[in-house]
């Protein structure tokens, strides 16, 4: 017989099995569909966080839901010990997409990281001619790219560093935004800049422009990978394919991940130069599900969506709605916003609320946000989501500020 669960009744479950890794709002969904999500209990929220950029095509799109459906009535595992019938349309696809040359595929946006930085070290040692076990990659403070204990190594948010070491050295962080920081770490031992082209764990932080065309100039003039880590900030988040084109640049490696997952597996991968990930030979690097049929199934219905440019075009104009309308609460318990596309980081005036309070408060007004780094409000909406949607969103932001 099915239990009958309750918000409370969940909360107590999640609680008393699950290890307390995360603090959730006290929602317990059940449901969903497009941009809506609805609880055990019957109420409906607009979810304006979309995990984390994970559901950028709304939840349960009907696209991929049925790519997956269709997967698991014909194939779905064999791991890379054979081929499959999926993988490589998969590959090409998502290459020619991106415009790179190579597909590394993974299953999280953290195993992405983890092997791009793998790949970079390979091929300072094989290709650069680094001397083994000195290569160096330059992060920037601030960062998030992952919760593994070679990532947290060079995080400085104590949260995800303190208590896990010994850490994984070889890394140089230096301040985000700041190219000739960049410039002056730059060594002959340095392998890659590793960096997200917007901070997302950070509160959605934009560069000053004109830094990431320095920073490209600095790794091509000392041979130096540069690695974008999109799997926040890419696949139509920020109006454009991935953020780093916002500026016209281009890296040699990308991680992608979350959205390439349209919100239903985990889907990750390295994209990039040939010559680069070509370090890779069998049996030096794999994952017996990067890649699998039904992984392979719902990234390339993925790709599928983006190559007509629809969502970009919505994160576009969506996105400067709602960025004038957050802007519009400046001063009446907003201090700051900031972002590209569908993808804003709220500073709520310290004299006002905690960002904890603001979500609780939006919650209580039907709008699931989350807060990061004490006063700031993460704002990820499905792509899927509607202007009056958002209005929605924004009349509920300043009430929720006022309660």
């Amino acid at each position: 017989m099915a239990e009958h669960l309750t918000t409370q009744s969940v909360i107590e479950l999640d609680d008393a099995w699950g290890a307390h890794n995360y603090h959730p709002l006290p929602v317990a969904i059940a449901e969903a569909e497009g941009a809506w999500v609805t609880d055990v209990e019957g109420r409906r929220y607009l979810d304006f966080l979309s995990g984390y950029s994970a559901l950028n095509f709304g939840h349960r799109h009907p696209a991929l839901i049925a790519a997956v459906r269709d997967q698991l009535d014909r194939l779905t595992l064999t791991s890379r010990a054979f081929h499959n019938d999926r993988f490589g349309a998969f590959c090409r696809d998502l290459a020619e997409l991106t415009g790179t040359e190579m597909v590394l595929t993974m299953n999280t946006g953290a195993e992405a990281v983890e092997s791009a930085i793998k790949v970079a070290r390979k091929w300072a040692y094989e290709v650069k001619g680094v001397a083994f076990d000195s290569a160096e990659i330059i992060v920037a403070a601030g960062n998030f790219h992952g919760r593994t204990t070679t990532i947290v190594s060079f995080s400085d948010d104590p949260a995800a560093h303190d208590n896990y070491g010994p850490f994984t050295p070889g890394f140089v962080t230096v301040p985000y935004g700041d190219a000739q920081a960049v410039r002056d770490a730059i060594g002959p031992n340095t392998a890659a800049v590793l960096m997200e082209p917007i901070q997302g764990e950070a509160g959605v932080v934009v560069p000053p422009e004109g830094f990431w065309a320095d920073v490209r100039e600095a790794c091509d003039e000392n041979d130096v990978l540069l690695i974008a880590d999109e799997i926040q900030s890419g696949l139509a988040r920020t109006g454009t394919l991935f953020a780093l084109d916002h500026e016209g640049v281009r890296a040699d490696l990308y991680t992608l991940g979350k959205a390439l997952g349209g919100g239903i597996i985990p889907v990750s991968a390295v994209v990039g130069r040939r010559d680069v990930l070509g370090v890779l030979k069998p049996g030096q690097h794999g994952s017996t599900f990067g890649g699998y049929p039904v992984a392979a199934a719902v990234g390339h219905a993925v790709v599928d969506l983006l190559r007509t440019g629809e969502f970009q075009e919505r994160s576009t104009e969506l996105g400067a709605h709602l960025h004038g309308r957050l802007n519009d609460l400046v001063g009446h318990g907003v201090a700051a916003v900031r972002g590209r596309g569908l993808w804003a980081g709220v500073d709520i005036d310290p004299a006002a609320k905690t960002g904890r309070e603001v979500s609780m408060a939006l919650r209580d007004q039907g709008v699931l946000c989350k807060e990061t780094h004490e006063r700031t409000l993460r704002m990820a909406p499905p792509l899927v989501i509607t202007r009056d949607e958002i209005d929605h969103a924004v009349d509920a932001l300043a009430t929720a500020l006022q309660a």
